[in-house]
């Protein structure tokens, strides 16, 4: 199915830039040329000879196209990252300025990067960190992220956080039930939410958003209009979000 739905992208991109790449040679073209009344044969001698004197139409026609095409999968990608309904979040529910991270709880760099942003969020109350649950590492990753998302539907969420970002040793469903209990959850309902339609499906749209955004790995910070694959530091952190208020003020 995968390969169908790839073949049918590739003619559907192939057609465009083939209906971009005539429109532009045929706008191009002398206005004395009577395209109506010319004939198959000559219109294709006209065509042929005008990209044989102009090729750098061609060249730039299908740069253009292919910019055009990459800021609409990035518009569709931000859309797709910006529908964060039941995402967990961190910070001011109703701040001006997000920040996305794709995190894993088994990741070491997410958890390296869990403290500066941490110290972020506290030193600066117009921040909303939206925490996109990411599991790429393991099994146990995929529970770990239907549980903080079930936290997040009772208002817990925070505290799990945390709790798994600083706790050591091999992630388990019994040491996850243990950071769930501690930040007050109600776990007999957790372990149903972990279960539920509406948690798989936050978790298939950040995946999708993830692929759209190429982003690969964890963590993997959204801030602003800047992607950033890796952990970054407060300082970098705080440049970056200078840079995209300035841009947007």
């Amino acid at each position: 199915m995968f390969r169908h739905l790839a073949s049918r992208r590739y003619f559907r991109s192939a057609a465009r830039l083939m209906a971009a790449l005539c429109i532009t040679i045929v706008a191009s073209l002398p206005a004395s040329a009577d395209i109506k009344d010319a004939n198959r044969a000559a219109l294709d001698k006209m065509i042929g000879d005008y990209i044989r004197a102009n090729p750098e139409v061609v060249r730039d026609a299908l740069l253009s196209l292919a910019e055009r095409e990459a800021a609409e999968r990035r518009e569709q990608a931000m859309f797709i990252l910006r529908s964060d309904d039941g995402d967990p979040f961190l910070g001011n529910p109703d701040a001006s300025f997000v920040i996305y991270e794709f995190s894993d709880y088994n990741c070491g760099y997410c958890k390296r990067v869990f403290k500066p942003l941490q110290e972020l969020i506290a030193a600066d109350g117009d921040i909303k960190l939206v925490v996109k649950e990411f599991p790429i590492l393991s099994e146990s990753s995929l529970l770990a992220a239907q549980a903080g998302i079930a936290a997040q539907a009772q208002g817990v969420f925070e505290d799990f956080h945390i709790a798994m970002m600083i706790g050591r040793g091999a992630i388990s469903m019994n040491s996850i039930l243990a950071a769930a209990k501690s930040a007050g959850a109600d776990l007999d309902r957790l372990q149903a939410d972990m279960n539920s339609p509406a948690v798989e499906a936050i978790i298939a749209r950040t995946r999708a958003a993830a692929q759209q955004l190429e982003i690969s790995g964890t963590p993997g910070l959204v801030i602003g209009r800047q992607v950033i694959p890796g952990a970054i530091g407060l300082d970098q952190m705080r440049e970056i979000i200078a840079t995209e208020r300035a841009a947007n003020s």
